[in-house]
């Protein structure tokens, strides 16, 4: 019996088989077995407590490589309709939807007078994606502003989470169980709107000048061994940056098959034509065989990669 037939009712919508290589921003990746949108956060709640076999949550894609294979299971993908939205609180503070954009939050705050969560407006994907890697740069991470979380259990229970529950870390969240959130409280600081937006404006006119904004990348493809963004604050040494080390091992400009290490930038690995994700994936793992051998220092992915490879 196909997956889908044996699924409970939902008041969202299934589809099987469903082309994931059009839901992130590599364009690569097999088919999901079953793809869930639930309608709002009950209808999810309802299918975890009736669904036990292999899921997986994705977001907008942004940072993520899905393998030619595809995914088994059920994938499970937040709308921006029943999961997204920015209100202001009182207390300079945010509540958002796990899956509204990153830069939607930063506009929102700021036309809000609500300063802090500037560095989201650079950074690609969606709140969920950014908790659970605790995303940042320019020196500030999700954890400096975040006040809580609610999130499912996978045994569809509701549940609030703090930042101790977190366990925020570089690049990394550690949630006492699998969740998957659904919002999140922000806390920020007020300011003047059109101060707020100058920073932001010249963050992007920064990230212009120094990232391949227009191709076809997952943003950064390697964690920094420094255990800091290279856009952090301006004392921070590059040394043990994964650009610097990669640039040193010679993988600026590196193809295999339609990917590339990008010549902008040499941590963003780069879809440049047509490239499935068997090249993206054996590309990246090239450098840091190459990395290692001329540093003795294994680079470790930032690019989440998920899935089976195509037989």
């Amino acid at each position: 019996m196909p997956l889908i037939d044996d699924l409970s009712p939902v008041r969202g919508r299934y589809e099987a088989a469903r082309d994931m290589s059009a839901l992130t921003w590599l364009r690569v990746g097999g088919p999901a077995e079953v793809l869930f949108t639930p309608a709002d956060a009950d209808d999810l709640a309802a299918f975890l407590k009736a669904y036990d076999g292999p899921l997986t949550t994705v977001g907008v894609g942004s940072n993520l490589i899905i393998r030619d294979g595809g995914l088994p299971g059920v994938v499970i993908r937040l709308s921006p309709r029943a999961f997204g939205g920015a209100e202001a609180l009182d207390g300079a503070r945010m509540r958002v939807g796990a899956a509204t954009l990153d830069a939607q939050v930063a506009k929102a705050a700021a036309k809000a007078g609500i300063a802090g969560l500037e560095f989201l407006r650079t950074i690609p994907g969606a709140i969920g994606g950014a908790l659970a890697m605790n995303a940042g740069c320019y020196g500030v991470y999700t954890a400096d502003v975040f006040e809580s979380a609610t999130a499912i259990t996978r045994k569809g229970e509701t549940v609030t989470l703090t930042g101790e529950d977190m366990n925020f870390a570089y690049r990394s969240s550690n949630p006492p169980e699998e969740v998957i959130y659904t919002s999140a409280i922000l806390k920020g600081h007020s300011d003047y709107p059109v101060a707020i937006e100058q920073r932001m404006q010249d963050a992007l006119d920064k990230r212009e000048q120094s990232q391949p904004t227009k191709d076809r990348t997952a943003g950064s493809t390697f964690r920094n061994p420094a255990g800091f963004s290279s856009t952090g604050k301006g004392d921070h040494s590059q040394d043990l940056m994964a650009w610097k080390l990669i640039d040193e091992a010679g993988c600026r400009g590196l193809r295999l098959g339609g990917a590339i290490m990008n010549v902008k930038h040499s941590n963003f690995l780069t879809n440049a034509d047509n490239a499935t994700a068997a090249d993206l994936e054996n590309l990246g793992e090239e450098v840091r065989r190459r990395v290692l051998k001329t540093h003795g220092i294994t680079l470790e992915w930032e690019i989440k990669r998920i899935g089976v490879q195509a037989k």
